[in-house]
């Protein structure tokens, strides 16, 4: 879609400007007068996410009229006081905490209040209330005390749910599943307009174009946060959460847009278009204080432990990698991809990253990654044809990671990742130039949840990236996400799918599961 430079530079501005207002109101417990707000304020659902092993931050976004054009979700300007309770059953009859946060306009109503003190390994039921209403019912759950022994930890990953390819019916069965939590690995919302949607629906004039400023970023999150499936499940369980490209723009890179213009003036703009769709990331997600965005930035890359069996290292792959070589496109000829001068995670990250890896006393180290890590070969001749926007567009930094992680006596290494709408199951080497070179990893790329429409089971395309990758061994293109069982000396993989996605009430089945025996050197193994 083309836009004019003055369009652009005005939303720039509005999402700024609304960023750098902070969050100080919103810390306080102050209660403030009244407002009965007509509409139920919780219209865009609850939501706990980051459990550590005595909390976990709440979320919810007061939002009575949701679809109101300026993106304030029809509140008034005054703060709001917004209680919460935290409790030991769904009937709240064993209440362990009861607070008070605001919401307030600058952050857009939305509050995120962190609690503390609470019981490692618990589940616990939480509900916000305002002076006239009263939220649903959410289940969250803390993480195991530092260290201690953890038996089994269930969970399931996600991403890539474009609202206009399709129904959330697999949230509907995700919700339904036993979990201690969920991974939701990006491309949460799309950042174009809802106008050609798969639905068969109509939708208001609104939701046409590209979101560009604040406004517009908040109603794109309203609309896919309004689909009850996707708040069943976000109020099931707690969420680890963050973001690939569609939150901002497709394939961005670092300060620089798609529309690749490099002079300063568009730079300036795009960094303006980043600090409004960051502050409505953060006005939507149970994110904590230390997410708050500054600015055009925003640290989400992090880790959460589950005791001595698991440790999720959460990475960012977006912010600040260097723009994608070669054109950001499908390559067969591209030496600047081996550069080892050129980073997809940035020097500080990635020194972080390895850093962990000595540091991790989880018997499972899981890798939150957003695209594709092992080599995906789009050539089924002797040419090697990938896409400069994952790993394969910077072997330098995947080699050294790999390489570390072999140095430093990473057992049991797991990469989970998202973005390319299909399943794969791969082994992860050392260098990928090299055969012979030792399996230090694995790989799990999950489908998306909508994005793509229906799919398919198999496809030609899909016997060709088997024949063609031989690290690979199992691909599928049908919708839905991956359930993981893991023990103390077993990792199993669920790939759940659903036929279609195009209507609504599709089925649920397991196409294929994969395990991983502690300290194997053989790799995915199909179950």
């Amino acid at each position: 879609m083309a836009i004019s430079r003055r369009r652009l530079l005005g939303y720039g501005a509005t999402g700024a400007a609304a960023v750098l207002l902070g969050t100080g109101a919103a810390s306080s417990s102050k209660p403030y007068r009244s407002h009965r707000l007509d509409g139920n304020p919780f219209s865009l659902g609850i939501a706990s996410g980051d459990p550590a092993p005595d909390g976990f931050v709440l979320w919810t976004r007061l939002a009575p009229d949701p679809f109101a054009p300026d993106g304030f979700g029809g509140m008034p300007d005054a703060p709001v006081t917004v209680y919460y309770d935290v409790a030991h059953d769904e009937r709240f009859t064993r209440i362990v905490r009861t607070g008070a946060t605001v919401a307030v306009r600058a952050l857009g109503h939305s509050v995120h209040p962190e609690l503390y003190g609470l019981a490692p390994d618990r589940v616990y039921y939480y509900r916000f209330r305002t002076d006239n209403a009263v939220s649903e019912t959410g289940r969250t759950r803390t993480t195991p005390a530092p260290g201690a022994d953890k038996r089994a930890l269930n969970f399931a990953f996600a991403s890539c749910q474009y609202w206009n390819d399709g129904f959330y019916t697999a949230y509907d069965h995700m919700a339904a599943e036993d979990l201690d939590v969920v991974v939701h690995l990006g491309d949460y919302i799309y950042e174009d307009g809802l106008a050609d949607n798969n639905r068969g629906v109509d939708v208001d004039r609104q939701f046409y174009g590209e979101a560009y400023d604040l406004a517009g970023y908040r109603l794109t999150y309203a609309a896919y946060k309004s689909e009850r499936p996707l708040q069943r499940a976000h109020a099931q369980f707690p969420w680890i959460v963050t973001m690939d490209d569609h939150e901002v723009e497709d394939n961005w890179a670092r300060d620089i847009s798609v529309l690749d213009a490099e002079v300063d003036q568009f730079t300036a703009m795009f960094r303006r278009r980043r600090a409004a769709a960051f502050q409505a990331l953060y006005e939507h997600q149970p994110l904590r204080a230390a997410q708050v965005p500054a600015g055009p930035g925003m640290r989400l890359h992090r880790r959460i432990a589950y005791g001595d069996l698991a440790e999720f290292t959460m990475l960012d792959t977006r912010q600040y990698r260097d723009d994608q070589a070669c054109g950001d496109g499908q390559v067969t000829r591209c030496p600047d991809r081996f550069r080892t001068d050129r980073s997809l995670l940035g020097p500080q990250q990635r020194t972080w990253l390895i850093d962990g890896f000595s540091t991790s006393t989880a018997k499972w180290q899981v890798i939150g990654n957003q695209a594709p890590m092992g080599q995906t070969d789009l050539d089924p001749g002797p040419a090697v044809e990938v896409s400069t926007d994952a790993w394969d567009g910077y072997v330098g930094d995947r080699n050294e990671v790999l390489r570390q992680a072999k140095i430093r006596g990473v057992d049991n290494l797991v990469v989970i990742t998202g973005d390319r709408h299909q399943n794969y199951a791969s082994d992860l080497r050392t260098s990928f130039e090299d055969p012979d070179s030792p399996v230090v990893a694995s790989e799990f790329v999950g489908t998306s949840i909508t994005s793509g429409g229906d799919g398919s089971e198999t496809s030609a395309a899909d016997e060709m990236l088997l024949a063609a990758n031989p690290n690979l061994k199992f691909v599928n293109g049908q919708r839905g996400y991956v359930r993981v069982h893991v023990e103390q000396d077993l990792w199993r993989t669920d790939f759940r799918v659903v036929p279609y996605v195009t209507r609504p009430g599709a089925p649920i089945s397991t196409r294929a599961s994969y395990v991983l025996e502690d300290r194997s050197t053989d790799g995915v193994t199909l179950s």
